[in-house]
């Protein structure tokens, strides 16, 4: 089992900056992929952006350039670093464990970005 919880999200205008944070507990061995996913008021979930056991980083198109993933694993961490941040971007943000078949969600962070 792995559970996840993230932290960080908030309110920020237009052009402003955050890090999300994901707290990784349980066990991580095998894990294949750690990653932030979103979901906006009426949209499908939607993956932002991920990091492999290889250290691939792997980002949507609408966020790259502007968004970066990292993880520590010795502090079982993973984040997305976020800069100027759209209103577009606003969304419920989840971190996501991909671990020998399985996939696993934290409960959800908000991001709200104002015009």
């Amino acid at each position: 089992q792995v559970q996840l919880v993230e932290s960080g999200g908030g309110l920020v205008q237009a052009g402003g900056s955050l890090r999300l944070s994901c707290a990784v507990s349980g066990s991580i061995f095998s894990i294949n992929a750690m990653g932030w996913y979103r979901q906006a008021p009426g949209k499908q979930r939607e993956l932002v952006a991920s990091i492999t056991e290889f250290a691939r980083e792997i980002y949507a198109v609408s966020v790259k350039g502007r968004f970066t993933i990292s993880r520590d694993n010795a502090q079982r961490m993973v984040y997305l670093s976020m800069n100027s941040l759209k209103p577009e971007d606003t969304a419920v943000y989840f971190c996501n464990v991909k671990k020998s078949g399985l996939e696993y969600w934290g409960q959800g962070t908000q991001v709200t970005v104002s015009s």
